[in-house]
């Protein structure tokens, strides 16, 4: 088959205005709850879009890893790509895309860094292998070969032994600060339910219902 005849339809359900909860954090934590019950492959992850300093877009996936009535949080080295990009454009999208519910959650915003204690808080949570992992990638910098990233791993790893490993100075967190979230619910003929947030003033939202 053509990969322009692939195709099916979305049977699963529905979403109503009456579905929703007030504001957008509360309703992404239940669809949230849901994708984990309902055995979603890593549900947390979302494609993260940024855009340089000439409007050029990037997205990438990332892990999701704190949430609060302030925004969703991630991690990363902040000299990689998507660094660069907020330093120039502080604003993204992520998009949830939990397909084996025939749902995706869009969310758009300003992004600001976390809080050093925040920061060190979750870096100390973390394997500790990854913690080392942190400090031997320069993410985004080309390297000659995969001998030389096992080599800095090695290296950081006896460096560190029998000690904790601190949170490098070059890797820290973000938060998107939601302005705009949409909730999307697959349904059969393409006239699928569409609901958006809006931030308004004094943290209440406008709720909308857009066409498919």
């Amino acid at each position: 088959m053509e990969i322009d005849q692939w195709r099916r339809e979305y049977l699963q359900g529905g979403l109503q205005r009456s579905d929703l909860a007030a504001d957008p954090v509360t309703q992404f934590r239940h669809w949230l709850d849901e994708a984990v019950k309902g055995d979603i492959t890593d549900p947390s992850a979302f494609v993260l879009g940024t855009a340089d300093a000439s409007g050029q877009p990037a997205q990438r996936i990332v892990l999701l890893k704190g949430l609060d009535e302030r925004g969703f949080v991630f991690y990363t080295n902040l000299k990689s790509h998507k660094a660069w990009d907020i330093a120039a454009n502080p604003k993204a999208s992520m998009l949830f895309p939990w397909h084996r519910l025939e749902r995706q959650v869009s969310v758009r915003g300003a992004v600001e860094e976390v809080s050093e204690e925040e920061a060190d808080k979750y870096f100390s949570s973390r394997p500790r292998d990854s913690q080392i992992a942190a400090w031997a990638s320069h993410q985004s910098d080309a390297i000659l070969d995969r001998a030389h990233l096992e080599e800095a791993f090695d290296k950081y790893k006896q460096r560190f032994d029998g000690q904790d490993v601190p949170r490098p100075e070059f890797w820290g967190g973000y938060r998107v600060v939601p302005r705009v979230v949409e909730f999307w619910q697959g349904r059969a003929s393409r006239l699928h339910d569409r609901f958006v947030y809006r931030a308004m003033d004094e943290g209440r939202w406008q709720i909308e219902r857009l066409s498919p």
